[in-house]
């Protein structure tokens, strides 16, 4: 049984982590890194398997019982699926999912789904070629499809489909990609364009948000109903077609924050805890794990970052300041 739970000071139980396995990355999304001149984090720097694993069970013996594994782009990093393997055998753990833009997944899939992996959220913004070099700076859209078919023949049988949605780049991409989703029986999921671009170029005129999805949905397929009963503490709002054929979600951060009952902390590659994506402060767990300190020195940490959490990130006040870090450092 877990021991004390991972609280902040407004009362939200921490059940979920989020864990950054590296910031590299194979392709070069503009609202997620820069195109070049990048200094990634010397090897020597990153945490080890091993050191993820002792975090982990610290955190699922207060508590923590669901884990998102990120990047930069996880599948990047050798050996994924030993990783994986261990976090499932973790006493508590209930459920280890992966984000990934795809493009190694059909090298992958089996793999990790023999090592107990249970869910997949794969980025897909576009269905064209053209916009997806325009997003990504790199060729690679029919190695995502291939690698969405791959986890599909793997025998995964909960992946959603991530699309950043961004005002002048892709409204004529929301009908596709749903067309897409519903013919293969998957979910997807609309994600506000967030200020975590590298090269600082975001301006909320960019955000294309999820009520305009969604009004541009229902012209196409009819009002969406929404799904009652689910995870108050997921980020995204959940709506099901009328017609009985799959489910459409929004994850709306700029024009509906949904922070109030927020449950996830994360920690970066390099071994820094946050206690929000847009945390200007850092809580370093790997220099415990490397200077000899007890797991009660981590739970101390943890419980410290926690509950230094602010009550909302703010990016809709004027009071907001951006992280030095950018997403491929911090992890999705």
């Amino acid at each position: 049984m877990p021991g004390k739970q991972i609280v902040d000071s407004f009362g939200r139980v921490h059940t979920n982590l989020r864990i950054s396995v590296t910031d590299r990355c194979n392709i070069r999304c503009f609202y997620c890194m820069p195109d070049e001149n990048i200094r990634f984090l010397p090897q020597s720097q990153v945490m080890s398997f091993e050191e993820i694993t002792r975090f982990t069970q610290v955190c699922a013996s207060r508590g923590v019982n669901k884990l998102r594994i990120t990047g930069g782009e996880p599948l990047v990093r050798r050996q994924l699926d030993e990783l994986v393997r261990m976090l499932v055998n973790i006493p508590g753990i209930e459920d280890v999912a992966l984000t990934t833009n795809g493009v190694l997944l059909d090298e992958h899939a089996a793999a990790l789904k023999k090592a107990g992996l249970h869910r997949l959220n794969i980025s897909l913004d576009t269905l064209s070629e053209e916009i997806f070099q325009r997003i990504s700076r790199r060729k690679g859209l029919d190695r995502v499809l291939r690698g969405i078919d791959a986890a599909i023949e793997a025998g995964f049988r909960k992946i959603r489909l991530n699309a950043i949605a961004m005002s002048g780049l892709t409204e004529h991409e929301v009908i596709p990609l749903v067309k897409f989703a519903r013919d293969k029986s998957l979910e997807i999921r609309f994600i506000e364009f967030m200020p975590l671009d590298a090269e600082e170029n975001w301006q909320p005129s960019q955000v294309l948000t999820g009520q305009i999805i969604r009004s541009q949905i229902e012209e196409e397929w009819g009002k969406l109903e929404k799904v009652n009963g689910v995870d108050p503490s997921q980020p995204s709002t959940d709506y099901q077609f009328a017609d009985g054929s799959g489910r459409v979600g929004f994850i709306n951060p700029v024009s509906e924050p949904f922070c109030g009952a927020c449950n996830r902390l994360r920690i970066t590659a390099e071994g820094k805890v946050r206690n929000c994506l847009f945390s200007t402060e850092e809580f370093d767990a790997l220099n415990i794990l490397r200077s000899g300190g007890s797991d009660n020195d981590l739970a101390n940490l943890v419980t410290n970052c926690v509950a230094a959490k602010r009550a909302a990130h703010g990016i809709d006040t004027d009071e907001f300041r951006r992280p030095e870090k950018a997403m491929y450092q911090i992890g999705g």
